[in-house]
Formats: C-alpha cells, structure tokens, sequence
C-alpha cells in the first residue's frame, strides 16, 4: 500500500511524517523546494503533541515519481486543489482513493469533478494547531481526531480499511455515514477563529481571552451557524458560541493557518472560509455582516501581498 501525501506543509508533513514513521510507504510531494530536500537529506522531524520524531520517507516536488498510488492524500490549500487532484489522477493505481483534506467549502467537489466521485474519500480535521517550523520540520499543538466518510455516504470496507491505516499512524479516527455535516461543523468552527486571528495577530486562546476579538469571533461562528440550517445542513450544534469556544480551548497556543500565512506575507484562504459564509448566506437568505466585514479587511490587508 503506497500513500503519497500532495501538499506537505504543516498538516500534510503531520500526516506524512506519523504514518511514514509507523513503517508505511510514505511518499511526501511539495512544491517547496527546500522542504523536500531537508526531508531527504535528513528525515521529516514531526514535534508537538504526539511526541518528537524524524521518519524516513521518500519525497519529491513531482507527484510522478511518486506513483502508482493506492491512496493519494490532498492536503494543499484550496486554491492549489485542482493541480493537486489532476496530479492524483495521474498516479493512481487501478484500484487507487483520494482522500482529501483542505479547510473552507468546495474542495472534495472539485476533487471529485476530475477523479470522479466513486474515488473520492473525505477527510475533516480539527484541532491540531499545526506549524511549520523549518523546512523537514512541523509542530502540532493538539491531536484530535481525525473524522472520514465516502464523499457520496454511507461506510464502506475501503473506507475502514483507509481508517485503519491512520489509526497504525497513532492517529484517532471516527467514521462517519454524512461526513458533509462534518465539513460544516469544522468549517464553523474555522470560521470563528481563522479571519479573527489574521485581524488582530493573536492566537487561539487570546482571542478566547479579549472581549473585543471573541465578540467577533463568536459572532462569525453564530452566522455560520444560522446559515447552515438555513442550508438544511444536519449539524449537531445548539450553541455555537459555547461549541467554538470549547474547540478553542484545547489548542490556545495554536495560529491559524490563515494568520501564518498572513506572517509570512502570503495571500491565504479567506474566500473558501469566512468568504464562503456570505457568499452561501446570499443564497439562503440569511444576513452575515460579520463575517463580511472580516472578509472586506483580509482582502484589504492582502492588496499589499504579492500575487
């Protein structure tokens, strides 16, 4: 079974670095030079809440090396999700999944679109915190689960096997029939801290601490909320504020990876994550001034970014 993680930056070098370390064949694709010859010269360091360690694993910035695949793991950013699944396509062994992993709405669609959805498996993960410390080095501040579900429902033999492969990694996995109402609820609570982070330069738990930017931050989260019942969305949320804010509190240390890109005067994702809440609430008719307005300042601050 060969897994060739498209995308190793914070999250992806996590997810490849524990399953390689588990003994698995690991291959790591990045457009990130550097990183992937750190990663070969000296071994994918993975620090944080699931201990300290450096796997071995085989890396590359070309996914062709890396094929046949029997499980292509998406981890870039939206934007670069398209490449990323047209280069899975190429790779794939007969039999081959794409599980896909990104924050934000739309990605697993436009996954699906060019490898077909009976290929396509969903990921949602929350919790991590996770950094880029150095090239051939990221950090995590938690280590929550990791939730799975085929991108058209139901659970499924390949989807358990996919999960056991993840839970060798060290790695918490549930499984789930509607995995789209994990998406929101996730995608709540990314909405609540992302494009607040990126405003104000505070983490996670300062946000939680100052009344000014938690006003903001739970009020991005209720908007989400209400347009996802709007939606008809099933999600398992009564309060958002409180849902949120219990989210926060296991990783108060953690950056968004929003506000990282923003330090390292990257353009980020706010379309697909606050962006995408006005833009489904025009749909449903549900106001979202919040969050419009937060995604009016990011865009504004991002002006000044290179393209």
């Amino acid at each position: 079974m060969r897994i060739v993680v498209i995308g190793t930056g914070a999250m992806g070098s996590v997810y490849a670095g524990l399953l390689a370390d588990a003994g698995l064949d690991v291959w790591a694709v990045d457009s990130w030079a550097d990183h992937i010859e750190a990663i070969r010269r000296d071994g994918l360091r993975v620090s944080g809440a699931s201990g300290d360690r450096v796997a071995r694993l085989q890396a590359s910035t070309d996914a062709r090396d890396a094929g046949p695949a029997d499980l292509v793991i998406i981890a870039t950013k939206a934007s670069g999700v398209e490449a990323a699944a047209e280069a899975a396509r190429g790779i794939l062994a007969p039999e081959g999944l794409v599980l896909t992993i990104q924050n934000g709405l739309g990605s697993a669609e436009r996954v699906a679109a060019i490898v077909g959805k009976h290929r396509t498996l969903i990921g949602v993960v929350g919790g991590f915190g996770a950094s880029m410390r150095a090239p051939g080095h990221a950090h995590h501040n938690g280590w929550e689960f990791l939730r799975l579900g085929e991108y058209d429902g139901g659970l499924s033999p390949r989807l358990e096997g996919v999960a056991e492969l993840w839970r060798k990694g060290g790695f918490r996995v549930l499984l789930f029939e509607d995995i789209h109402q994990l998406i929101w609820e996730k995608f709540i609570c990314n909405v609540a801290f992302s494009g607040t982070c990126t405003l104000t330069g505070l983490t996670i738990g300062e946000v939680l601490a100052d009344p000014g930017a938690w006003q903001v931050a739970s009020g991005c989260a209720t908007e989400a909320h209400a347009v996802a019942r709007a939606k008809g969305i099933r999600v398992d949320i009564d309060d958002p504020s409180a849902y949120v804010r219990a989210f926060g509190e296991k990783i108060p240390n953690a950056r968004p990876s929003m506000l990282l890109d923003h330090m390292a005067g990257r353009r980020s994702e706010i379309d697909v994550i606050n962006g995408s809440v006005p833009r489904v609430g025009a749909e449903v008719g549900v106001p979202t001034p919040v969050n419009a307005t937060v995604v009016a300042l990011v865009r504004a601050r991002e002006k000044a970014f290179p393209a």
